[in-house]
C-alpha cells in the first residue's frame, strides 16, 4: 500500500492544483467591474468635479451592476488626491476624476510634485467642458461686458478679482483677462465657497467661476454675468457672449473633467469604462446642461492629446502670472 502512497498523493495535489488554475481563470473570466470600484475626487464634496463624479459614477453602478464609491480626498490644489491614485494597484478598482488644474496646472505651479499626472495616470475618458464665466455683484455700476471693461480699465489698479485659490483656473483667467484688456487688478485667493462668499458681498469686484458653481446665483440676479470663456457660447447661458467673440480672440480658460486611472491598468478596462461613459452622457445632457456643463465623451486618445495640449498651454500663463505654490 505505502508504494501507491506517492501517487495518491500526486493525483490529490494535481487535482488540488487544478481547482487553483480553475478558479484563477474564472476570477480572469469574470467581466470587469466584480467587486466595488472607488471613485476618487480629489476635491470637497459638492463642488463641481464632486457634482460631476456622483452623476456619471450613479449611473456606472447601474449599468455595471456594481458599486461605484466616491472617496473625496481634497488638499493641496487637488494633489493629494491625485496622488493616492497615482500610487494605487493599477488593477481598474481604484478611479480618478479630475480637472484641469491637478492634471494640467499644477506640474508648472508646484515647486515640488513627486509624481507627473500626464506619465503616472492613464485618461480613460472626458465627463465635461464647464467655461468659465465672468461674473459681477449685481450692485456693481455695468451692465454688460463692454461696460465693464471700460470701468476696470477707469479703475485700474482700485479692483479686486477673487479666486479659488493660487494657480486655479479661476485665478489664471483673471490674470489673462487683466493682461488682455490692459488694466491692472489685485488677485485675492481663497479656499473654496469663502471667494463666491465676498464676491457676493462686493469685497471683491469680479470673479471668473465655473457656471456649476454660481448659477443659481445668476438666475438669483445676485450676480451678474457677463461672458464665458469657452470657444463656443455656453449651452447652459447661450446669451452670454464668448469673451472671445467681444474682442479678445483666442481666450479660452474654461475647466474640464474626466476620469483617470493609475499607469498601467488593462487596456480592456480602460476600453470598457470609456465605452460606458460614452454610452451614458447622452442621457446626463439634459442635466448637465441645466447645472452649467457640457457633455464631452471621446476616446482615451483624444483625451490624452487634450490633457497635453492644456498642459503646453497653462504652463505658459503660469509662468507669465509668476504663480508658485511650494
Amino acid at each position: 500500500m505505502h508504494r501507491f502512497a506517492p501517487v495518491r498523493w500526486l493525483a490529490t495535489a494535481l487535482a488540488a492544483t487544478g481547482f487553483t488554475f480553475a478558479a484563477q481563470a474564472s476570477a480572469q473570466g469574470t467581466p470587469y467591474p466584480a467587486k466595488p470600484v472607488r471613485v476618487v475626487v480629489a476635491f470637497t464634496a459638492g463642488g463641481t468635479t464632486d457634482m460631476l463624479a456622483r452623476s456619471v459614477s450613479q449611473q456606472l453602478a447601474q449599468r455595471f451592476k456594481q458599486s461605484f464609491v466616491v472617496d473625496n480626498r481634497p488638499g493641496a490644489g487637488g494633489n493629494i488626491g491625485t496622488e493616492y491614485v497615482v500610487r494605487s494597484p493599477a488593477d481598474g478598482y481604484t478611479l480618478l476624476v479630475n480637472s484641469v488644474g491637478p492634471i494640467s496646472i499644477n506640474q508648472t505651479l508646484y515647486k515640488r510634485l513627486n509624481y507627473d499626472p500626464l506619465a503616472d495616470l492613464v485618461p480613460v475618458v472626458q465627463i465635461a467642458d464647464v467655461p468659465n464665466v465672468l461674473v459681477v455683484p449685481a450692485a456693481l455700476p455695468v451692465k454688460n461686458f463692454d461696460e465693464f471693461v471700460a470701468y476696470a480699465k477707469a479703475n485700474s489698479g482700485k479692483l479686486n478679482y477673487s479666486s479659488t485659490g493660487v494657480g486655479t483656473s479661476s485665478h489664471l483667467s483673471g490674470f489673462m483677462f487683466s493682461e488682455r484688456i490692459g488694466a491692472q487688478a489685485t488677485h485675492v485667493p481663497y479656499k473654496g465657497a469663502d471667494a463666491l462668499n465676498d464676491l457676493l458681498s462686493g469685497r471683491v469686484q469680479f470673479m471668473f467661476a465655473t457656471i456649476p458653481s454660481v448659477i443659481s446665483q445668476i438666475q438669483a440676479g445676485k450676480l451678474r454675468a457677463l461672458a464665458v470663456t469657452s470657444a463656443k457660447r455656453s449651452r447652459s447661458l447661450p446669451d452670454l457672449p464668448t469673451v472671445a467673440e467681444k474682442g479678445f480672440p483666442g481666450f479660452e480658460a474654461g475647466s474640464w473633467f474626466g476620469f483617470f486611472a493609475p499607469k498601467g491598468t488593462p487596456a480592456e478596462v480602460v476600453t470598457r469604462v470609456n465605452q460606458a461613459v460614452n454610452e451614458i452622457l447622452p442621457s446626463l445632457q439634459a442635466q448637465m446642461v441645466r447645472e452649467g456643463a457640457d457633455p464631452a465623451g471621446g476616446s482615451p486618445q483624444q483625451f490624452g492629446d487634450f490633457t497635453r495640449k492644456e498642459y503646453e498651454k497653462w504652463k505658459v500663463v503660469v509662468k507669465a502670472s509668476g504663480a508658485t505654490v511650494d
